[in-house]
């Protein structure tokens, strides 16, 4: 029987087959992969450049590790459980790491294994699920941190050359390559709502990767990578990597507050399937917030009767031009904007179509 294609995240969890290793401890048998190594005469451009480049990133490259503290019920002792694992790489001189939330997801506890075999506790410092995105730290003064060179993912070009690097189980470093096979791709995030502009590759992003940079054959980061599309739950499959433009769009939130902000028309929306009961083709606002941009645009909450019997709805149908039927289409297509900007909506209420420009709030 042929199995259905599904979208296998890449969080390996390695309960029982790794022990914690003690922060400033090297990990046992790690070789140095950046160690200056002659490169042999020979070989094709392309070889030289792959090795190059992988030679030059792979010192920011690192492992992550995510832990829950479990205290007993009956004694109270507190125990680690092994949550995930996965990679990540330096992002600044201060010592932030990025990774993929589904890696840190449900742990409390997070250590960063550098590519000198060093490890080194981590806190949280930010989360972005809509993007899967995590943003740990580790304290410079204790840890030689590299930065991944920072590259633009707007001028990306289908069948460019592309090297994905992680460090899976914390061993060794571990490189693929591949090219850009489409970009613009949509996936779904942990949190339920799609990432979009997503860049597809068939470079192979192998267990324990997820979360690691994806690199131009200039050694620039462009993306981070997120999970494969398989039809058999390994690795081969096709590859997808958050865009590099997205991450810095949302770091300077992250750093700065924890969390990202984002723009929003302050209503609460009805569930999907009531619309679908109801047989329209929209959005079904359950609530205008008092003060928010969508009441001064002049939305209204739900209206009903004593017996709650329903009076009159307002049905969001399109968003600055783009045409919404789902909640999280709507979410999605607000995501493309900063809070204060002005979005046209056009909406439904009691059959009349309406429109309203609306300036962007922030929302959590």
């Amino acid at each position: 029987m042929t199995r259905p294609l599904s979208l296998v995240l890449l969080a390996l969890g390695l309960a029982g087959s790794l022990a914690w290793i003690a922060c400033g401890d090297p990990v046992p048998g790690l070789r140095d992969v950046g160690a200056a190594k002659p490169v042999p005469s020979g070989l094709l451009a392309d070889e030289r450049n792959t090795i190059e480049v992988f030679r030059r990133t792979s010192d920011s490259v690192v492992f992550v590790r995510n832990t829950e503290i479990v205290r007993s019920l009956f004694n109270l002792n507190a125990t680690e459980v092994p949550r995930g694992t996965g990679s990540g790489f330096v992002w600044d001189d201060a010592g932030h790491i990025v990774t993929n939330f589904h890696v840190i997801q449900g742990g409390n506890r997070f250590a960063v294994t550098l590519s000198d075999g060093s490890t080194h506790e981590a806190r949280l410092v930010g989360t972005a699920p809509r993007k899967d995105l995590a943003v740990l730290a580790i304290d410079p003064n204790e840890a030689k941190v590299v930065p991944i060179p920072i590259g633009d993912s707007r001028a990306l070009m289908v069948g460019q050359k592309v090297l994905a690097i992680g460090n899976p189980f914390g061993l060794d470093g571990s490189l693929s390559t591949g090219v850009i096979s489409a970009l613009g791709r949509e996936i779904r995030s942990v949190a339920g709502t799609v990432i979009e502009d997503v860049i597809q590759t068939d470079a192979s992003i192998n267990p324990g990767n997820s979360g690691g940079p994806l690199l131009d054959s200039g050694g620039r980061l462009i993306g981070v990578t997120t999970g494969i599309f398989s039809t058999s739950g390994s690795s081969a499959g096709v590859g997808f990597a958050v865009p590099v433009a997205t991450l810095r769009r949302l770091m300077p939130q992250l750093i700065e507050h924890g969390r990202v902000r984002w723009p929003g028309l302050g209503v609460t929306l009805l569930p999907d399937r009531v619309a679908a009961r109801w047989g329209v083709q929209g959005v079904i606002v359950r609530e205008v917030l008092p003060g928010s941009p969508a009441q001064r645009a002049g939305l209204r909450s739900i209206r009903a009767d004593s017996r709650g019997n329903v009076l009159s709805y307002d049905l969001i149908t399109e968003v600055a031009g783009r045409r919404v039927y789902e909640g999280v289409e709507l979410i999605d297509a607000l995501d493309d904007y900063d809070v204060g900007d002005v979005v046209k909506v056009r909406f439904l209420r009691n059959g009349e179509t309406w429109e309203a420009n609306i300036e962007l709030a922030a929302v959590d």
